[in-house]
């Protein structure tokens, strides 16, 4: 069982970079001041595929309601998706990728809600960026220049994402020797992306330890929830300790399906305690309202 002592433990051991200052970023016209207060990045899936289907919408008019209530409840992002991350959902190419995602970001962009996209098509980062996307959610490794050149040319942001694998449908198993401490397992890769966008003209990063990707055996063999689990609210708790890239740290707030069952909408409400006790910065949750209502109880403590 997880106690205060251990949680006191990751404070203890790694002190000297919990109070890390990062930068603030400014995307249309709102400033994010992340030293003083979490963002919140609400969820549109466009796929039917998706297994989170309380935030699955099957039409444009269905995802930009979900996108005004989602704001309305205290998103300060939407994060939109039209491809499911499971091993056992079909492709979506990039010109239906495109077709689904630029009526919707249009209108929200038109009403001044800020927007991110979750690909890692250069071409539809691109188009979407054109069409008022303020935030490029790359879940890849692959052509991450020709990503990062859109997102300078746009002045837009993009979240870095650590992927074992071309991207998000490429992971394999995870290698849990390696993950013995899972802020070294993906310091380096962020390391080097940051700079790499940073040189390409990218000011305005988000970085991902990607604790949420469906490597098989996280979401796939049940037997390893437990171990699962205890990796990701430790990267949550540590998460603090990324920021010393310079840069705010992004996370998705995972989930316990095997644990959760009927309650599964209520771990991710659960887990963000661990996110905001490790100073994410900006979180990714399909629970909003009750995920916003966890962080201002947080804030009068």
């Amino acid at each position: 069982m997880l106690t205060l002592k251990e949680i006191y433990e990751v404070y203890e051991q790694h002190k000297n970079d919990y109070d890390i200052p990062v930068e603030n970023i400014k995307l249309g016209n709102k400033e994010f001041n992340f030293n003083e207060q979490t963002a919140l990045l609400g969820v549109i899936n466009l796929s039917v595929d998706s297994w989170w289907n309380h935030s699955v919408c099957y039409t444009r008019e269905q995802a930009i309601r979900r996108g005004r209530v989602l704001t309305a409840q205290g998103a300060d992002i939407i994060d939109i998706g039209v491809e499911a991350t499971s091993k056992n959902t079909p492709r979506v190419d990039e010109l239906k990728q495109t077709s689904q995602l630029l009526p919707v970001l249009e209108t929200l962009s038109q009403e001044g809600i800020l927007t991110s996209v979750e690909t890692y098509y250069p071409e539809v980062a691109r188009e979407c960026l054109k069409c008022g996307a303020n935030v490029i959610n790359f879940t890849g490794t692959e052509n991450s220049e020709e990503i990062y050149k859109a997102v300078a040319d746009f002045d837009g942001a993009i979240i870095i994402c650590y992927v074992e694998g071309k991207h998000a449908r490429d992971v394999e198993e995870f290698d849990w020797a390696k993950a013995k401490d899972p802020i070294v397992l993906v310091y380096d890769y962020l390391a080097k992306e940051t700079e790499k966008a940073t040189k390409l003209g990218v000011n305005k990063i988000f970085i991902d330890p990607a604790i949420g990707l469906g490597y098989s055996n996280f979401y796939y063999d049940y037997e390893n929830a437990g171990k699962r689990l205890n990796y990701q609210i430790k990267s949550l708790l540590n998460a603090f300790r990324l920021r010393k890239l310079g840069f705010p740290v992004f996370n998705q707030i995972p989930s316990a399906l095997e644990i959760g069952g009927e309650e599964i909408r209520s771990t991710q409400v659960f887990l963000s305690v661990f996110a905001a006790l490790g100073k994410s910065d900006l979180l990714r949750t399909h629970e909003i309202s009750k995920v916003k209502a966890v962080l201002e109880t947080l804030s009068l403590a």
